[in-house]
């Protein structure tokens, strides 16, 4: 049977070929795409307001060690976590204080916070020696919306979010404080979980409390121009949360204040999702804000670090219980989590290859579409 798609549907008219199998445990292939794709695309590494200034912490993109800076004055900076005279790290806990320079513990070489070479300490450098070819090895760091990002190459690609640099412009994010997070060790490969991520046909079957949040995950699609019958004129539901829910909580209701600056359309969605691969997604709420990050641990093991963030308002009120708010998605990733291992699990049988996407999966096809463009360009082609 065929689905009746209009030409403005996102349905796909045919069921194309998954990824084989062997792209989510090779650990030959898993290091291609870590030098491909997280050695060369923006990473997410935290929120601005959670490294205080006249701090830098430790963190790793890509297995390289790093060290992130946010200096006194509140100048953002990213280097390598190697000093220049024989390599040994600099920051050696997981947070430490900044003063006006960048110190190595072993033999006192000193830089400043833009990474210039300063001092090299009791060495007394020759004629030969040029102290300005000995500056930290630098990365590339973004803020967007109070979110800090990385990138290792030595030219950085454009940073585009799938709804444009534009789209949180109404949510008062770099005003926003974290206010709970919850991290969980995957057995999967990052690309299982991004896949599920992509698709609703499992939200049935996986997610009663979110299918009647979401009256249409109930049809296993996730808007309603994936519909049977869809055409672009046909009248769209006043929220996409069921009737009196405004919000992702367990009540539907506000934890907070409602954010003020809000388009009727970004009140009416209840959910506004925003996704940068290979790194994060973003859901903003009326009430409040999540962030999902990914970090890849091995072939078969990934990372999820979830945040959430508030207003100070919200945050301030008598009683208030992130945790409570969390509680809902929490559930949902839960769900996600144990599905997507399951996934994991049945991709080392000898008799599977590779499968078929269905025409509702037509987002886990534009996510393989991004990943063979980014390993083809690296001289990697995915069979």
């Amino acid at each position: 049977m065929s689905l009746h798609r209009h030409p403005d549907s996102p349905i796909l008219d045919h069921c194309p070929e998954t990824l084989p199998s062997w792209v989510y445990h090779d650990p030959a292939w898993h290091e291609k795409e870590r030098r491909a794709i997280w050695a060369r695309e923006w990473v997410y590494v935290g929120r601005r307001n959670d490294l205080a200034r006249g701090s830098m912490r430790r963190i790793e993109v890509a297995g390289q060690s790093l060290v992130l800076c946010h200096d006194r004055e509140g100048r953002l900076a990213c280097f390598h976590n190697t000093c220049r005279h024989r390599g040994a790290e600099l920051c050696s806990t997981a947070e430490q204080p900044l003063g006006k320079l960048i110190t190595c513990k072993y033999h006192n070489w000193s830089y400043a916070t833009d990474g210039r070479l300063v001092s090299t300490a009791y060495g007394t450098p020759t004629d030969d020696f040029r102290r300005e070819d000995h500056g930290l090895f630098a990365v590339h760091v973004k803020d967007w919306n109070g979110f800090l990002f990385v990138c290792l190459a030595a030219d950085a690609p454009d940073f585009a979010p799938d709804m444009g640099v534009r789209c949180l412009d109404n949510w008062p994010m770099a005003g926003l404080q974290t206010g709970h997070r919850m991290e969980k060790l995957l057995r999967c490969n990052w690309k299982i979980f991004w896949e599920n991520y992509n698709e609703c046909l499992h939200c049935p079957g996986v997610h009663p409390e979110l299918c009647d949040m979401v009256p249409i995950y109930k049809q296993g699609i996730m808007a309603t121009n994936e519909a049977e019958g869809w055409t672009p004129d046909a009248p769209r539901p006043q929220s996409n949360l069921k009737e009196g829910a405004v919000t992702w909580t367990a009540t539907g209701q506000p934890c907070g204040p409602v954010f003020p600056g809000l388009s009727a359309e970004e009140r009416t969605n209840g959910y506004n999702f925003v996704t940068i691969y290979p790194t994060m997604f973003i859901v903003a709420h009326v009430d409040h804000v999540r962030a999902v990050r990914l970090e890849p641990v091995g072939p078969e093991e990934t990372r999820l670090v979830a945040e959430w963030f508030f207003a100070p308002e919200t945050l301030a009120q008598p009683g208030f219980d992130a945790a409570s708010v969390a509680a809902f998605a929490t559930i949902v990733m839960s769900q996600d989590a144990e599905v997507a291992e399951m996934n994991q699990r049945g991709l080392h049988s000898d008799r599977y290859e590779r499968g078929r996407l269905m025409p509702q999966e037509f987002d886990i096809h534009r996510f393989h579409q991004w990943l063979r463009t980014r390993m083809e360009a690296a001289g990697e082609v995915i069979g």
